[in-house]
């Protein structure tokens, strides 16, 4: 398995409210783990729910154990943390309003699960690129209903409302994913800052463009800032099977 992760402030933001967590070794039951947390509120409040909701998390799945399903860890370690994070911000006025998204992977063997909760996401490059995760936001729910089309959603003014966060109400609703990878693909997981610059289809030319993934991943960072670098920037790419065909 081979990893790389970065996160960069971007052009326009004063504080980087992403927050990435990556670890090849077992944590609890999972025997991997990565994370992208896309933190907000106001003033230091987006990074404190970032850095806390995965501290959280991370905690919550170390007293995991190998018997227990890996979906029920995900989410178990997701409820944790949206329930410090909403108390947090109800007992401090400073973080009222807090949350973050968070997409979540882990691997065993060739098989990959994933949860997520907002608008960061992750995909499978190989020669071409899959979103695997549904945008929790009120963009993509306008997509979804046909009322614009998934270019005009790059650019719609509403594009950072988002439906779902952790921290924001007493409980979270969850999506989870599976996949099946091959030694060709790829896993990245990003937040906004990374989509919102760049089209998927020069996501994945930079991928491919690199053997390495530390080079494509600061290529994919650098050209989000070439391109705006309007927000920050968290990119997590992974080589599940530990190496590109």
């Amino acid at each position: 398995m081979k990893v790389y992760s970065m996160t960069d402030i971007g052009k326009k933001r004063e504080l980087n409210e992403d927050y990435i967590y990556t670890s090849v070794l077992p944590i609890g039951g999972l025997s991997n783990l990565f994370i992208v947390a896309d933190g907000m509120g106001g003033h230091n409040a987006g990074d404190y729910a970032s850095a806390h909701a995965v501290k959280t998390f991370v905690e919550t799945a170390e007293k995991s154990t190998q018997g227990e399903k890996t979906e029920d860890i995900l989410r178990s370690a997701l409820e944790k943390a949206n329930t410090f994070v909403h108390k947090t911000s109800l007992s401090d006025t400073k973080l009222s309003g807090m949350g973050t998204t968070m997409v979540v992977a882990t691997c065993k063997e060739d098989k990959v699960t994933i949860a997520n909760v907002g608008d960061s996401r992750l995909y499978v490059i190989n020669d071409t690129i899959t979103q695997i995760t549904k945008d929790h936001s009120l963009v993509e729910e306008m997509v979804s209903l046909g009322g614009i089309d998934k270019e005009a959603a790059r650019n719609h003014p509403d594009k950072n409302i988002i439906t779902r966060a952790v921290g924001v109400k007493p409980s979270v609703e969850i999506d989870f994913f599976e996949l099946t990878v091959t030694k060709a693909d790829r896993l990245l997981l990003c937040s906004d800052g990374l989509t919102n610059m760049l089209r998927d289809e020069e996501i994945c030319e930079i991928v491919q463009k690199y053997e390495e993934i530390e080079l494509a991943a600061r290529a994919l960072i650098d050209a989000a800032n070439y391109n705006g670098g309007r927000d920050n920037i968290a990119v997590i790419l992974v080589e599940p099977l530990g190496g590109h065909a």
